[in-house]
């Protein structure tokens, strides 16, 4: 069974030990070691989550099982003014992959989704990311293919899915 809480400020440290061990094995055939260290860096310094956090830009939540935090998420109800909930963040421990956590942790940003009066769901992708193929089993389809420019001359290079509520 697990748990979905939300995430606070003292909740930063949590959330940033589980980016350092995700992102370097979900992009780590993807990305430079100095590309994955900038972006970790600019989206998950103490003064990066904080600002989110604080300001409310995305809603922080812990996924736990009972045994410990496991992964995270982060979302933005009403984005772009529109009612669509979109999904900025989304990660699990490794181990944790295969046991349909994945799963339910999407049917409960759903539900949330629609007590906020979102009508889809939006996420963008790394378009070499092997979890692609997990969010298309979930429904999601590919809306666009963007590259973003995040500084340093780094690209994010994403396809942006949606999914109907």
């Amino acid at each position: 069974m697990i748990k979905i809480t939300e995430a606070f400020v003292e909740d930063i440290a949590k959330i940033q030990e589980i980016a350092h061990i995700t992102w370097p094995i979900t992009y780590g055939e993807i990305l430079t070691e100095e590309q994955l260290d900038y972006m970790l860096d600019l989206i998950y310094s103490d003064e990066a989550l904080s600002k989110q956090i604080q300001n409310k830009e995305q809603l922080f939540y812990l996924i736990s099982d009972s045994n410990a935090v496991i992964g995270f998420i982060g979302i933005e109800h009403n984005y772009k003014s529109e009612a669509i909930t979109k999904i900025h963040k989304i990660y699990l421990l490794p181990e944790t992959q295969g046991k349909g956590y994945g799963k339910i942790v999407f049917e409960e940003i759903a539900k949330m989704a629609l007590e906020n009066n979102s009508k889809e769901l939006l996420l963008n992708v790394n378009r070499f990311n092997a979890a692609l193929n997990f969010y298309k089993k979930l429904g999601f389809d590919i809306k666009e293919t963007v590259d973003i420019e995040i500084g340093n001359g780094y690209l994010m290079e994403d396809y942006v899915m949606g999914k109907a509520l």
